[in-house]
This record gives structure tokens, C-alpha cells and sequence, in this order.
């Protein structure tokens, strides 16, 4: 099957973040193990998620891993043209969810398959496939320790196939979600002296967060990316049920994105000393005030490839592309990077096409992934 047929199978299953992917993995096991490939699932405590991961070739030092998730994210509340989950071509233009973000990718790497079996591999290409990545890249540690454990060579490189357009991307900043909720007291607005207000309490910490991403834009700063430094946005607040009642409750959710220098547990540990303070000072007054922080989305670290790293000459000679770029989205590169491999993100498709309605991939995009994927096992081949 060509990666168009391929695409059209995978994303037929509706599996979102978090939920079960067994039916789309064990396609995936079927097709790859109809073809002679053993391959290897890795589960979740609860065996209703899996991983994939498997070796093609010899099992020497000096392999890549070409990684990809098969979860999407939803489409609820989204104004589709076509059936999500039905491939539909328009002008050169594949549409359906995932298609873009990141089935291509995972279509291509299967499409090629029986070209990496027939070919004379001198180092082995590694499959892994992963779950929930779109809610945490939840998966993907569990998936590479599996890998290290099961295979007694040891790869040198990984490719993360999310959708760069097939341009290296060498760099994306670390990323984690934080809800902090905080406790009140509720009364009539015009005792606010006597009461405390968790909206104005919240108010306090956002400003903190704010105050604290200006420090950080003047003290660190990584050039390659835009915004140059990491950066912390509040997205969501929740909390009141009248004008003329002091809010007992408050919620609020914030992300952090930073760039590879910064540390996201060092920028935790100053939010959670400064809400310690805050809780200290206001428990004088009403001793059941509280501050709760939880992480929603667990930290993923940045990608720091350099640019002299031999990964980003393999994959510029092999998509002929001599520029790189580096990305704020989240993605297992990162994962993989910090497991000791070479890493780089490179997939057809556009970012400006995940997570929205009418997502989809051109056919030009997967005909030259199906193109470098072959260049890769040639230069794999010599």
C-alpha cells in the first residue's frame, strides 16, 4: 500500500488523547508483522493503551528511530467541511484529523517499510509509535526506556516526524500546564475588609507570573527562537458567582514554555515559595486560605540540538534543505533527546494545519517524505 492508502486506514480511527489506542496500534502490528517484522508492544499499567516500537535491519550500534504518536485531538465544536475521519481529497489535499498532526508522518514510515526489508541495511531503522501524546507526550518515557532495555545496540539517532513542512527543526522550548486553585472566604462584597477574595488573591499570583516572564525576557535569552525566551501565559479563570458576593473560590490555568538554557522547575519552585509566602501572610486573617497548585500537562523538556550535531547534516543532505528552524510546540523530540539520542523534528505538513477544522496534508508533502524516507535507506544501505 502507498502512504495515501496507508493515511486513509489510520486515520479511520477516532483515538484522542487519553483515550484507548489498541485498535489503531494493533492495525499497525498486524500490517508491520504481515511483512516479517517482529514488533513489540509496550502497554499502560491498565493494558488499554500501547506503544509499538521494532527494529528493521541489523542489530548494530549507529541506528535512528523514527518516532510518531498516534493519538489526535478532537474535533468537538469544530466546523468540518468533510468527515474528520474519512480521507477526502481536494486539489492535491488530504483532509481528515491527524492527517496532518501526525498519521502522515506514521503513513510514510509504513508505505516504505518493505523497502527497508528488501534493502541491505548496514544500521538499523527502529519504529515508535506512542499514545497520548497530544494530552502530555504522556508515553514516549516509558516507550524509549522499553527500547533501551530490549535492544542491546544502541541508536544513535531519532527523527520525530511531527509536521515541519520537511524542514529540520533542531530547537523546540520545554513546556507544562499548571492549574492553581485558590480558597476564600465568601460575603457581602461591602465587608471585602473582613472576607478574602480568592479573585484578588489570584489576581496577585498572575501578576507574579507576569512579572516573573518580563525578568526572565531581560536575563535570558536564546536568539533561535520567537520569542526569544520563555514565556508564561495565563489561558483560563474561573471563579465568582455574583458582583456583589467576595469570590471563596478561584481557578486558573497557565502554561510555561522555555527556552533549553532556562529551568522549569527552578521558575515552579519560585511560584510555589512566592503562593507559601502568600498563604503564611493571609492565613493570619482567615486561617483556612489556601493555595493549590497541580500539574495538568507534566513538563516536557526542550530540544537543544546543535546545530553541528551530525543528525542535522544527515537530515539536510537527505531533505536537501541546508536552513534549520526551531518550533514552541510541545513534542517527544525533546524525550528522545534527553534519552541520549541525536534528535530532530522533521514531518510532512504544516503546524498551521494541526488542531483545527479541514486539517489536512498535501499529497506532494507525503510523496517527498515517502522520497527522503528512501534517501535514508540508502544512506543507511552503504
Amino acid at each position: 500500500m502507498n502512504a495515501t492508502t496507508l493515511l486513509s486506514h489510520l486515520v479511520s480511527f477516532p483515538v484522542f488523547g487519553g483515550e484507548s489506542n489498541l485498535s489503531i496500534i494493533h492495525w499497525i502490528q498486524e500490517y508491520i508483522e504481515s511483512l516479517g517484522i517482529k514488533t513489540t508492544l509496550v502497554p499502560n499499567e491498565e493494558n488499554t493503551k500501547a506503544s509499538l516500537h521494532c527494529r528493521i535491519g541489523p542489530a548494530v550500534d549507529g541506528g535512528v528511530i523514527l518516532s510518531g504518536h498516534t493519538d489526535v485531538v478532537p474535533v468537538k465544536g469544530q466546523i468540518w467541511d468533510t468527515d474528520p475521519f474519512v480521507l477526502t481529497e481536494k486539489e492535491g489535499k488530504l483532509y481528515a484529523r491527524g492527517s496532518c498532526d501526525m498519521k502522515g508522518f506514521v503513513a510514510c514510515c509504513l508505505a516504505v517499510l518493505p523497502d527497508m526489508i528488501q534493502a541491505d541495511l548496514q544500521k538499523p531503522i527502529y519504529f515508535a509509535f506512542s499514545y497520548d501524546e497530544e494530552i502530555g507526550c504522556l508515553a514516549a518515557p516509558d516507550l524509549i526506556k522499553h527500547i533501551q532495555k530490549t535492544y542491546l545496540e544502541i541508536p544513535k539517532y531519532a527523527i520525530i516526524g511531527e509536521p515541519s513542512m520537511l524542514e529540520p527543526v533542531i530547537g523546540k522550548k520545554g513546556v507544562c500546564y499548571v492549574k492553581t486553585e485558590v480558597n476564600g472566604s465568601a460575603g457581602h462584597s461591602s465587608g471585602i475588609h473582613k472576607e478574602i477574595s480568592a479573585i484578588h488573591e489570584s489576581t496577585r499570583l498572575i501578576v507574579w507570573l507576569e512579572n516573573k516572564m518580563k525578568l526572565i525576557a531581560k536575563t535570558s535569552v536564546d536568539d533561535r527562537f520567537d520569542p526569544p525566551h520563555s514565556t508564561i501565559h495565563v489561558g483560563q479563570i474561573q471563579g465568582g458567582v455574583a458582583t456583589n458576593i467576595v469570590a471563596d473560590y478561584c481557578s486558573f490555568e497557565w502554561d510555561i514554555r522555555v527556552i533549553p538554557k532556562d529551568d522549569i522547575h527552578q521558575v515552579f519552585q519560585e511560584y510555589y515559595d512566592f503562593c507559601a509566602e502568600r498563604e503564611a501572610a493571609v492565613q493570619k486573617k482567615f486561617p483556612d486560605f489556601k493555595i493549590t497548585n497541580t500539574l495538568i500537562h507534566p513538563p516536557v523538556p526542550a530540544l537543544d540540538t546543535k546545530e553541528t550535531d551530525s543528525i542535522v547534516g544527515l537530515v539536510q543532505k537527505l531533505t536537501e534543505n541546508y536552513t534549520w528552524k526551531t518550533v514552541a510546540y510541545a513534542a517527544e523530540a525533546g524525550q528522545f533527546h534527553e534519552a541520549g539520542y541525536e534528535s530532530i523534528i522533521c514531518g510532512p505538513g504544516s503546524i498551521d494545519q494541526a488542531h483545527r477544522a479541514n486539517e489536512f496534508v498535501t499529497e506532494e508533502q507525503l510523496d517527498r517524505c515517502v522520497e527522503i524516507l528512501g534517501k535514508l535507506i540508502a544512506e543507511f544501505s552503504n
